[in-house]
């Protein structure tokens, strides 16, 4: 179970702030894969990392039950000099994990071959995002933390990755931020629909879906009812 509690975050850029979520209070269940939905900036990404402990919150606070994964294909905390090899060694050794064991499994499904054993800063940043998933994968937690995961490599990893990902939900929950509502309809059950810094659980996916598009419409009419005006006012000043 994941609970936002009075969940508030505000960035102050160049004196301006910008509100990602206001007194944000929100129960997400267990054992199910929920969709993230919202208009790009408004703030899933963020949210999702608030959920990690990665970004704390201004005010408020997140609770959570079982274990809790990283931003699954999260490649940022990897380190450039060491190999990828050494890097899922680590990771192991930090989550008491066999070491052998999940190197192998990580080895065998990201498939770098000979860049395997290299160091992480050569890699593209495609190669960083297959060894990041498969690191994720290799460890079974009560709930995945997913922002647009499968969209690293060719569409045969991409395929491997969701079917791997898909047997993890058998025994796990998700929650997961992805831009293609093809993606969500496979990979989750119910949705969250971020809008003006809030908000709204649904049960049933499609009325979820459904809520967000009619948001990206709506966003959309908004954009070029502005732009008209703004064509007229300057055709009014010539």
């Amino acid at each position: 179970m994941i609970e936002l509690r009075n969940l508030t975050k505000i960035y102050n850029t160049g004196g301006h702030e910008k509100v990602i979520c206001e007194d944000l209070s929100l129960v997400l269940p267990s054992h199910k894969a929920v969709a993230l939905l919202g208009r790009n900036g408004t703030g899933k990404s963020t949210l999702l990392n608030m959920i990690s402990g990665l970004v704390p919150p201004t005010s408020g606070e997140v609770i959570t039950t079982g274990s809790m994964s990283w931003p699954v294909g999260f490649a940022g905390s990897f380190s450039g000099d060491m190999t990828g090899a050494q890097n899922v060694k680590f990771v192991a050794r930090v989550y008491g994990a066999d070491t052998d064991e999940t190197r192998d499994f990580v080895e065998e499904f990201a498939d770098l071959g000979e860049h395997f054993h290299m160091p992480v800063r050569t890699y593209s940043s495609g190669m960083r995002g297959r060894l990041a998933f498969g690191l994720s994968m290799a460890f079974q937690f009560d709930t995945y933390l997913v922002d647009e995961t499968t969209a690293a490599g060719d569409g045969a990893f991409r395929e491997k990755a969701n079917a791997l990902f898909l047997a993890r939900m058998k025994h796990s929950g998700a929650v997961v931020v992805n831009h293609s509502m093809t993606m969500i309809r496979e990979l989750c059950d119910v949705g969250v629909v971020l809008e003006g810094g809030q908000a709204t659980y649904y049960e049933d996916l499609d009325e979820a879906i459904a809520a967000h598009e009619n948001n990206m419409r709506r966003a959309t009419r908004a954009t070029i009812d502005k732009m008209v005006s703004a064509t007229r006012a300057r055709a009014g000043r010539s």
